[in-house]
């Protein structure tokens, strides 16, 4: 099967306020998406309810930052639709800093997903609701 060599890497980061996360139980109002595809449509920007704009052959890759610099914060799972994208965890050689990366499997329209963060020493991952989108770009 040959790769898609067309796509292009988009990068999703999340900004997440460890303290506010843990303070409240919740990501609700402690977390902040932007990604690298503004200019071909992505929408919501610095908010919770980022639409990336993507295309078939797309490799998207997501990255997480704790707002604060001695706490931690980590991508523990990203809920999507398997059959547009099914992204696996990474970690960059010779340390423990992670990120995941997935290809954009077929045209989308728009799929809504949700993330999952390990933060804080909390046992537990904390989720963000459905919110989160990929859509398709305009032609």
């Amino acid at each position: 099967m040959a790769t898609e060599t067309t796509g292009k890497t988009i990068t999703i980061g999340a900004v997440i306020d460890v303290v506010g996360a843990l303070a409240t139980d919740s990501l609700q109002g402690q977390i902040y998406f932007i990604d690298t595809n503004k200019e071909n449509g992505s929408l919501g920007q610095g908010t919770e309810y980022l639409k990336t704009a993507v295309a078939k052959g797309d490799r998207v890759v997501w990255l997480v930052q704790p707002l604060e610099c001695e706490a931690y914060a980590a991508i523990d799972d990203i809920i999507i639709d398997k059959d547009y994208c099914e992204p696996e965890k990474k970690v960059y050689e010779g340390t423990d800093v992670s990120f995941w990366v997935g290809t954009i499997k077929k045209d989308i329209s728009m799929i809504p997903y949700s993330v999952k963060f390990k933060v804080g020493t909390r046992a537990e991952s904390i989720g963000t609701n459905p919110t989160l989108c990929l859509v398709g770009q305009s032609a």
